[in-house]
């Protein structure tokens, strides 16, 4: 049925799916996360984007989100490669920016996120973000940390892939253990950025 979605497909094919794809893939997800939420319920605020609400054309893809703070989310997506999860920290406004980078800056917290995300890359997590192409002004380009005083968003994700245990309990399992190692940079952003 996701197949049939592919690319910018006709209203008509869209139409005809919308019903599969809804009992398929989107109740699929609800029910996922709410087993997630009844494991802990920090993770009870969600949302999950409705068929109406596709972004960028993503028909084949179902994406949900678990809010922690303003602009600080955990994220959940499927498609066809699977499942894949991830927290960010975006969209956010100039207080939220100028007080992330006055938390990088600090040897402390500045010290403890480098921590964090190089645990999370030796996990298999990719790190990106929206980034400024010069260095940041106030601050000296020799900075130890001036690549993260850039960043106007963090974003850290990784694929958990589409094996056998996607049609089962376990992939609840599975979130919930990436959740956890995510946890560490979630709180960072709450508390140093989210204010």
């Amino acid at each position: 049925m996701l197949l049939q979605l592919e690319g910018d497909p006709a209203v008509a094919v869209r139409e005809r799916v919308r019903r599969d794809r809804e009992d398929l893939v989107r109740r699929p997800m609800i029910e996922l996360l709410n087993v997630v939420a009844d494991q802990d319920p920090a993770y009870e605020d969600f949302s999950v984007w409705g068929y109406g609400e596709v972004l960028l054309r993503a028909w084949q893809r179902q994406s949900a989100i678990v809010r922690l703070a303003c602009n600080v989310e955990l994220g959940v997506r499927f498609d066809l490669d699977g499942l894949e999860v991830g927290v960010a920290w975006w969209y956010a406004p100039s207080v939220q920016i100028e007080r992330y980078r006055a938390a990088v800056a600090d040897d402390g917290s500045g010290r403890r996120l480098v921590a964090i995300l190089r645990k999370l890359d030796a996990e298999g997590f990719e790190l990106s973000g929206e980034q400024l192409k010069r260095p940041l002004r106030g601050y000296p380009p020799e900075h130890p940390r001036a690549a993260l005083l850039r960043h106007k968003s963090v974003i850290a994700f990784r694929p958990l892939g589409c094996d056998d245990w996607i049609h089962t309990p376990a992939a609840a399992d599975q979130v919930l253990a990436a959740f956890t190692q995510l946890r560490p940079l979630a709180r960072w952003l709450v508390k140093n950025v989210a204010g």
